[in-house]
């Protein structure tokens, strides 16, 4: 029987363990008792990373010297005593979980899509971020993940990744193969939000074009790579780019243009994942794979972000934590 384009893509996927692909890992570990360094923003200065945790806190990463340090924090109930260290969830509306993060170079504003709270906006200064949205017609967020901002236009791209299963319930929405997730955008200057896309398979990762031509966004649950045409004959309309055997979290532009890193999580059995690496292109095609199970064993990565040519930031849920991938 004659191999598909998937058949081929899975049977390489399979092999990745047995593959050797020589790069250096560090830590930069969390202060403790924090967890879950789910993605990174930098600045329009390049200062960072900037990473959001299991307890609500989003820090910053100073210098060696000094690590990691409080920057913002998503809710004004908020209480250090309660919620630093904590990761129920539970307190989740009490003390916030942040999740996609991403500047608006022009302001220095960070934008934040809270698993509970939505999505939000921090200032140039941190502390304490203000609400922009908590809901879109008339159904409330229940799971806010994903975050990317064209610079170009200002317009923030979000996803919710359920309107039924909150964070704290993804086991559940994986097992019913939810599908009620939506595609959202934010436009600071009408301060309305749209909703692009309904019924999707756990959205839980966004990347904008560099011209703002298109975007990628991943569904968990889906186990795919959508693309969504923002401009030209396409516009409005999106189609399945890629296929893949395993569940991709977040995706992340690289900074040599149209192409992309994405955090894929592929189970070879319910005790064994191998954490992986791909960049791919607009196209769809697979440029690159690394497996990360020497560094994670079977850990779930949550994204891969190449800020700089060359290193790679490594996001994870279940880590305390980022991991710094170099001469890849």
């Amino acid at each position: 029987m004659a191999l598909t384009v998937f058949n081929i893509f899975f049977i390489l996927f399979s092999l990745l363990p047995y593959f050797s692909f020589s790069y250096t890992f560090s830590r930069l570990n969390l202060p403790s008792p924090a967890m879950g360094p789910d993605s990174t923003a930098f600045d329009a200065h390049g200062q960072g990373p900037y990473t959001g945790v299991a307890d609500g806190r989003i820090l910053k990463y100073q210098a060696p010297n000094v690590g990691f340090q409080d920057y913002a924090f998503d809710t004004p109930n908020r209480s250090k005593a309660v919620c630093d260290g904590n990761s129920n969830p539970i307190l989740g509306n009490v003390c916030g979980r942040p999740l996609g993060l991403g500047f608006l170079r022009s302001t220095g504003q960070l934008f934040i899509a809270d698993a509970y709270l939505g999505l939000l906006v921090v200032g140039t200064n941190g502390r304490l971020a203000r609400s922009i949205a908590t809901g879109a017609e008339g159904v409330p967020f229940r799971f806010t993940d994903a975050l990317d901002i064209d610079q170009l236009s200002s317009t923030v791209f979000f996803t919710d990744a359920s309107a039924i299963y909150n964070l704290g319930e993804i086991t559940l929405a994986v097992a019913t193969n939810d599908s009620t997730g939506r595609l959202l955008k934010y436009d600071p200057k009408t301060q309305n939000v749209t909703v692009l896309l309904r019924n999707l398979s756990g959205p839980v990762g966004v990347a904008v074009s560099v011209g703002g031509k298109y975007l990628l966004f991943t569904e968990f649950i889906g186990k795919r790579i959508q693309k969504y045409w923002l401009k030209g004959p396409k516009a409005n309309t999106s189609e399945v780019l890629l296929t893949l055997p395993g569940n991709p979290d977040n995706i992340k532009r690289t900074p040599s243009g149209d192409t992309f890193w994405v955090a894929l999580n592929v189970q070879q059995s319910a005790q064994i994942n191998v954490p992986t690496a791909v960049k791919i292109d607009g196209l769809g095609r697979i440029l690159r794979n690394i497996s990360l199970s020497q560094d994670y064993n079977s850990t779930l990565i949550s994204e891969v972000h190449e800020p700089v040519v060359g290193k790679l930031y490594i996001g994870s849920l279940f880590t305390n934590f980022l991991g710094v991938v170099k001469n890849i």
